[in-house]
C-alpha cells in the first residue's frame, strides 16, 4: 500500500468513526426523548448485530476465496469496460439470483469493482439485488398476475440499466472535471 492509499484509508476510517459516533449520539438522544421505544430499539439492534455476526464471516470467507481464485481478467472480460450488453445481462442475473439482505451485496460489489468490473455493471448488480429476486417474482406472479409481474419486471430492468449507465457517465464527467481543475 503506497502512502496515498494509506492516507486515504485513514481518512475513510476517521469518516466512518465520525458517522458511527453521530449515529450513536442520535440514537441515545432519541431514546432519551422517547424512553418507551428503548426496548424496541435495543431488541432490533441486537437482532441485527447477531444476524450480521452470523452472515458476514461466511461472506468474508467467500470473498477471500473469490479474490484468490477468480482472475481479474475474467471479471474484466465479463463485467468490465469491454463487456457491453453481455456485462449488463450478467450483472442483472448475478443480482437477481441470490436471496438475502442487501448489505451482503456491498462487499461483493467492492470485490467485483476491485477486480475490474465497470461501475455501471456494479450499479446494475446492486439495483437488481435490491429490486429483482426470482422468489419475489414468483410471489408476484401468484398474487398479482402475469401481466403485472412482467410489466414491473420490464420497467425495473429498463430503469436499473438506465440508472447504471447514467451514473457511470456522471462519474466519468465528474472525474474529468476534477482532473482538469487540479
Amino acid at each position: 500500500m503506497n502512502p496515498d492509499q494509506k492516507k486515504k484509508a485513514k481518512k475513510g476510517m476517521k469518516r466512518d468513526l465520525i458517522i458511527l459516533l453521530l449515529l450513536l449520539i442520535t440514537t441515545l438522544a432519541l431514546i432519551i426523548i422517547f424512553p418507551e421505544k428503548e426496548k424496541g430499539v435495543s431488541d432490533a439492534s441486537w437482532d441485527f448485530l447477531i444476524e450480521m455476526m452470523l452472515i458476514l464471516p461466511a461472506i468474508m470467507v467467500i470473498l477471500g476465496l473469490f479474490a484468490v481464485w477468480v482472475p481479474k481478467e475474467l471479471i474484466g472480460k465479463y463485467l468490465g469496460h469491454a463487456s457491453g450488453i453481455k456485462g449488463i445481462i450478467l450483472a442483472l442475473i448475478l443480482g437477481a439470483l441470490p436471496t438475502g439482505p442487501l448489505y451482503i451485496a456491498f462487499p461483493m460489489a467492492a470485490a467485483l469493482l476491485a477486480k475490474g468490473a465497470k461501475r455501471s455493471n456494479i450499479i446494475i448488480f446492486l439495483s437488481a439485488w435490491a429490486c429483482i429476486k426470482i422468489p419475489q417474482e414468483m410471489v408476484e406472479l401468484r398474487f398479482l398476475g402475469l401481466e403485472f409481474m412482467l410489466l414491473r419486471l420490464a420497467l425495473t430492468i429498463t430503469f436499473v440499466v438506465i440508472m447504471g449507465i447514467t451514473i457511470e457517465k456522471i462519474i466519468k464527467w465528474s472525474d474529468k472535471k476534477a482532473s482538469r481543475s487540479s
